[in-house]
């Protein structure tokens, strides 16, 4: 995801988040003795990546209602059967977001945008060895119904930070090509080519705007790293070093503009200014990857000389902990100076429970953070969020997600004491 926001100064981020074992919010719950189903849980990959979005689609049949969109039995068994045989698996999304806030510096009543997404992986080789390599891809196209888009209403409604960012009015963009390489029979992952850095770095089981919370607060880093675009040329190896113990690596172009990926290509090899992560684990086992995960987690931003951006790098500590069958807590934390993050502190507390079809939750967050001085000038005041949603699988291929969302003392309105918004999210996948 792009950055919103320019270079920061010091940082210490603390998040504390209940949540149902069922890693990605959402994805199969597993046990302490995985089975089939669990073993196809991403390996690496967080929620908002290709595979991990997959991995939720495919679980069409946990809906609260037996009521089904018109999707031929014939498509479905089509889209199997390529699958099994060639490897080549897809999917098709459309995400459709409104926020009305009670009061915004603009006078605007509403702010809403769409996205179309089509996204997927083939596997061309090694498809019997389990050390499959193929393509992951993702591209998408972000519009407006409203101006400013649903991205903007943060700003417009006095919050320095973002509310679904993702939700622009930026058109077609490539987030994702590249390669991905199993080996050891997936217990080593190599990733080449255009990337999403926030796939794979501090990531947690709500960084997904798309089916989690949409305040950035709750998401990749609770607002504390400085990242690069989307579609950026770059790499990850990802590997569990022992049946416990594993290390995320990743370098990304910073200066990458996924409306025109291949630039990259100039500004990669000749700029030489790179976002960089390294990320050290432990595991209960590889399948448990998001219910029992302790992380640490360095980052580095080169300086961006022709964005005027400086250079930034930063620390987070990440633990989660599954407890019982219902919940999960985790507990983050984060150092940063510079680099393009929102906050220069942050501390958020917040809790999911996930209803009875296994894909439906309700989740609670609340958030206290400092605006950086850097990113939006001193003397700014420290501010307050609260997000309740709830993500209802409607049928098999439609969800809906309304929340509710509190800003308190909004640091870029000093006027307003405190900002009340009402979002909606629906999306319709097959």
């Amino acid at each position: 995801m792009k950055s919103f926001y320019k270079p920061s100064g010091h940082l210490l981020t603390l998040t504390l988040v209940l949540i149902q074992p069922g890693g990605a919010l959402g994805e199969p719950i597993a046990s302490a003795d995985p089975s089939p189903e669990a073993s196809t849980i991403p390996r690496f990959g967080g929620p908002n990546s290709v595979d991990g979005q997959l991995e939720e689609n495919s679980r069409t049949s946990d809906a609260l209602s037996d009521l089904r969109l018109p999707v031929p039995q014939s498509y479905s068994d089509w889209k199997e059967c390529i699958r099994e045989t060639y490897g080549f698996n897809f999917g098709l999304d459309y995400t459709a977001g409104f926020l009305a806030p009670t009061s915004s510096i603009s006078g605007k009543d509403i702010f809403a945008s769409g996205a179309v997404r089509f996204y997927g992986n083939w596997d061309l080789i090694g498809r019997d060895t389990g050390n499959t390599g193929g393509l992951v891809w993702s591209v998408q196209n972000r519009h407006g119904y409203t101006d400013p888009p649903y991205s903007g209403a943060a700003a417009d409604m006095g919050f320095a930070g973002a509310l679904f960012n993702p939700l622009s009015n930026v058109g077609t963009k490539l987030v994702n090509l590249y390669w991905k390489q199993k080996l050891y029979e997936g217990r080593l992952e190599v990733i080449a080519g255009f990337v999403d850095a926030t796939d794979w770095a501090d990531i947690n089981i709500t960084a997904s705007p798309w089916t989690g919370f949409s305040n950035w607060a709750f998401s990749t880093g609770s607002g504390t790293i400085g990242v690069t675009d989307d579609g950026a040329l770059g790499f990850n190896i990802n590997a569990m070093l022992s049946d416990n113990l594993y290390s995320l690596v990743g370098l990304a172009d910073a200066n990458a503009d996924s409306s025109n990926p291949f630039d990259g290509f100039d500004t990669f090899f000749n700029d030489h200014e790179y976002f960089t992560s390294v990320e050290v684990g432990w595991t209960s086992s590889q399948e448990r990857f998001y219910l029992d995960n302790t992380h640490v987690t360095l980052w580095h931003i080169a300086e961006r000389k022709n964005a005027g951006l400086s250079e930034g790098w930063g620390l987070n500590f990440s633990h989660a902990h599954s407890v019982g069958e219902k919940w999960m807590y985790f507990l983050r934390a984060g150092y940063a100076d510079d680099g393009a993050s929102a906050y220069q502190k942050s501390v958020s507390i917040g809790g999911a429970y996930h209803l009875n079809d296994g894909v439906s939750l309700v989740g609670l967050g609340f958030n206290w953070n400092e605006p950086n001085e850097d990113t939006f000038g001193p003397g700014l005041g420290d501010q307050y969020a609260v997000e309740l949603f709830t993500r209802l699988r409607l049928t098999p291929h439609f969800e809906v997600i309304p929340n509710i969302q509190l800003v308190g003392n909004p640091a870029l309105d000093p006027s307003e004491n405190a900002v009340l918004a009402f979002g909606l999210r629906a999306r319709i996948f097959f």
